[in-house]
């Protein structure tokens, strides 16, 4: 439910100016008028009060400034008031309690106060550490006070911004690549902060103060003034988020696109359309910003200068590099010769250097005429792109291509999924941003140099054309953005025409077709398939087919979880995925080896412990595993249960051995559950003597094992007592706290789908829900219920989605239809909030 106005609002003495504010900017939208109305209160309130309590003992000593947002008159509803409070000297004991008293005063009025107090020296000398001081002055403004003392700043600040002005410029240019780092350099966040992500309001201030820092003939060199469609867009929409959340609030969250819709700013009918339009503004703002940011640090020292001078000498007849920029020779190379753009490219890939301000512009005048010329297709485009595919530093052609629009000339389908949004809560980024960063992280491999990713790395070496794969990755989800059930199926569409067009070779579009059309197989086997089941092994080598189509697809899946967000691909499947790769591979090249399954005989205790355990676990197991579970057994035998908790690679494993009992398995994955443990997978055993052997794999988000260690020794006895049934889950599971849950249109209906023919000997059910704490339990509660044996258990979380697969059993086989119509019901159920 959405409150837009400000919190407690008619407890401060200006409230209903407040309500009143608000009340006409949410009738009109109009922000300037919203924004001049708050600043014109708060003029007179930071002015009167100062009359009040500050001018009577101020001795004319102190002049009241506005500076920063306010000093522009941009007040937004709930951004602080920066006031600078200008003083002759240090303020005198007589004058500091009337510097509080009035600093109270405005707190007490409704202000969120952001202050300083500083002499007109202070003002005039360089602040390293605080260089925001610096800039905010660039918009200051009189208010109250001393005239004359706020002169004598007029007087020297002039001077002190020309003669620091490039210092000025280079902090700023640190701040905002610090700022941008910190938002992954990206502006294509599926939840934006419409304030300090990249192209967000922030980078518009960076063009306003460099314009007042530039001293040149013309007024306003990096575009500040160009920028007002933007500042259209995204004034009224902080104003909103302002009072929509009764605070300082800049985030576009997933709920906030929901209710905006409805809004006259520019109402839609999806949030995705919406968001669209959101990001082709903000993409504007972080093009200039970013164009303005090369042009200050080109100007850099001359340290430099002997390093650029040696780049410059890879100049050669199409292209000039000077301060590690590209230029054109000529003024007319893309009229006379269009494919020089692609041979541009080529140079970005091959020698890591970016495009020249002056090379965008050209490029966007032509751009009309490339978009032309690649549509008639008269001459293969395969050849060159193909050799920029295969470059070193690929990912960053690609993302100039983008930028400057030549790939959507190359490539018209790329409009399908430009600034597209697919709202899954579980990619942080739009389907465009997400394909570049795939193509990125494949091209980072070839940096590592240890550690588990050194596998992939050792892989993509040895792929002799990295071109197909790359290109694969460029296409694989460009299907989002048609009216497609199945997003594979546009993809392929889209593919199949891109490659006919650029006459790519059959070859290489059967490799293209294979990766796109089976790109989700590895990822779908490593959440929901038995990687220990024979048949998930010949399952994925009939999707396979040969070593070199599973090496790419090994891959590709590597990048493309990577690519969702900055922790998709955990160490856990980082692991699964190398798992994948293995079984696959094994089972392509088994006719190389001899199957066999060795058990030695052992003595008669180990025998009575292996005895009816399936002979999967011999599979599964290694002989010291087998072992230690052996040993575990003997604890079992004297105390009635044995619990073994231990940390592997990141990943805790529980093992617990009993005798068995009804609800057991659930009672175990509630427990987990209760401590906030994520459960990554779990097995289930049983022998002829009725001992269960349950494992777990399973995380801790919160560290809390690890922060607290005598968490650990806590959950090994509430194991131990649940596992003897001496409490109850469900009272743990009350003090679980639950996860913040996703906007009211995107909550997740639960899915139930059975599958006889995944496994030999177990029917898999797949289960799809909302996360929430104790699904698992409810889920193997439900099983239970009805009467079923767990074998295998393989658990999914994305975002707040859930994806549970069960290999189950009822008595020695699998499900047949009846029990799989009064199961459906069951789970789904269990599945509910």
């Amino acid at each position: 439910m959405i409150v837009e106005k400000p919190r407690s609002s008619t407890a401060h003495p200006n409230g209903q100016a407040w309500e009143t504010i608000r009340d006409a900017f949410l009738g009109s939208w109009d922000a300037r008028g919203a924004l001049e109305s708050r600043t014109a209160l708060v003029d007179r309130i930071v002015t009167t009060t100062y009359e009040t309590l500050l001018g009577p003992v101020s001795g004319q000593g102190v002049a009241v400034l506005a500076v920063g947002g306010f000093g522009r008159r941009e007040l937004f509803p709930f951004s602080d008031v920066d006031l600078l409070l200008l003083v002759e000297s240090q303020p005198s004991r007589e004058l500091r309690p009337a510097l509080s008293a009035y600093q109270q005063r405005l707190w007490d009025s409704g202000l969120r106060l952001s202050h300083s107090v500083r002499t007109v020296g202070e003002c005039t000398e360089l602040h390293d550490s605080n260089i925001e001081l610096n800039i905010s002055l660039l918009d200051q403004r009189f208010l109250i006070g001393s005239r004359p003392l706020y002169e004598k700043l007029l007087a020297r600040l002039p001077k002190f911004v020309q003669g620091e002005r490039q210092a000025l410029r280079r902090h700023l240019c640190r701040l905002v690549r610090g700022r941008h780092a910190k938002h992954h350099d990206t502006i294509y966040h599926l939840e934006p902060n419409i304030k300090e992500a990249p192209g967000g309001l922030r980078d518009l201030h960076l063009l306003l103060w460099l314009d007042k820092l530039h001293t040149g003939e013309v007024e306003a060199p990096y575009g500040y003034l160009e920028m007002e469609p933007a500042r259209r867009f995204l004034y009224p929409l902080r104003c909103w988020l302002h009072y929509r959340a009764g605070r300082d609030d800049n985030l576009l969250s997933f709920d906030a696109q929901e209710e905006i819709i409805e809004r006259p700013l520019l109402p839609l009918e999806r949030p995705e359309q919406w968001m669209r339009e959101y990001f082709r503004h903000v993409r504007a703002v972080h093009s200039a910003a970013a164009r303005a940011l090369d042009t200050v640090e080109s100007q850099g020292s001359s340290l430099l200068a002997g390093f650029r001078d040696w780049r410059s000498r890879l100049s050669n007849a199409d292209f000039t590099v000077s301060r590690e920029r590209i230029f054109f020779r000529a003024s007319q190379q893309l009229e006379n010769d269009p494919e020089v753009a692609l041979r541009l490219f080529q140079f970005v890939a091959r020698h890591n250097l970016r495009l020249a301000p002056d090379t965008h512009r050209r490029i966007g005048q032509y751009l009309p005429g490339l978009v032309e010329y690649f549509s008639r297709g008269r001459s293969p485009l395969w050849p060159a792109l193909r050799e920029m595919l295969g470059l070193p530093y690929a990912s960053l052609a690609l993302r100039a291509m983008h930028e400057t629009g030549v790939l959507h000339a190359v490539f018209p389908e790329w409009r399908l999924i430009d600034c597209c949004v697919v709202r899954d809560f579980h990619h942080r980024y739009t389907v465009d941003e997400h394909s570049l960063l795939a193509v990125e992280t494949l091209e980072q491999l070839k940096t590592v140099r240890e550690g588990p990713r050194l596998r992939f790395a050792q892989l993509l070496a040895e792929i002799e054309d990295p071109a197909p794969l790359r290109f694969a990755l460029l296409f694989h989800d460009i299907g989002k953005g048609t009216e497609e059930p199945s997003h594979v199926a546009g993809s392929l569409v889209a593919a199949d025409r891109a490659t006919e067009r650029i006459r790519m070779p059959e070859s290489n579009r059967e490799m293209v077709r294979f990766l796109i059309d089976r790109h989700l197989d590895l990822s779908a086997a490593m959440s929901g398939r038995d990687l220990d089941d024979p048949a998930t092994a010949a399952f994925l080598a009939e999707r396979l087919g040969t070593l070199e189509r599973l090496k790419h697809l090994a891959l590709l899946t590597y990048a493309d979880i990577s690519a969702v967000n900055p922790t998709a691909m955990s160490p856990w499947r980082l692991e699964q995925l190398w798992r994948v790769y293995l079984v696959a591979y094994r089972e392509l090249t088994r006719e190389l080896e001899t199957e066999r399954i060795e058990v030695a005989p052992g003595s008669p205790e180990m025998e009575g412990f292996l005895k009816g355990l399936p002979t999967r676990y011999l599979r599964t197991h290694t002989p010291s595993e087998i072992e230690a579970h052996l040993e575990l057994d003997r604890r079992r035998r004297e105390i009635g249960i044995a619990v073994d908790i231990r940390k592997q690679d990141g990943v805790y494993q529980l093992t617990v051995l009993c005798k068995d009992r009804l609800f057991l398995f659930a009672s175990l994955a509630g427990s987990l559950s209760s401590f906030g443990m994520n459960i990554l997978k779990a097995e289930a055993f049983t022998n002829q003597q009725g001992t269960i052997l349950d494992t777990f794999a399973f995380s801790d988000p919160a560290r809390t094992l690890e922060l607290n260690p005598t968490e650990l020794d806590r959950l090994h006895q509430t194991i131990e007592r649940v596992s003897l049934g001496r409490v109850a889950v469900k009272e743990l599971l009350k003090n679980r706290p639950w996860p913040e849950t996703p906007g009211k249109r995107s909550r997740i209906e639960p899915a139930v789908s059975f599958d006889n023919e995944a496994s030999a000997t177990a029917t898999l059910v797949e289960l799809v829900a909302q996360d929430r704490p104790g699904l698992l339990y409810d889920m193997a509660s439900a099983f239970s219920e009805a009467g079923c044996n767990i074998e295998v258990v393989l658990v999914d979380t994305e975002a707040h989605r859930a994806i549970d697969v069960f290999y189950v059993t009822h008595g020695s086989g699998k499900l047949d239809p009846s029990q799989m119509d009064s199961l459906r019901e069951r789970l789904r159920l269990a599945c509910l909030p």
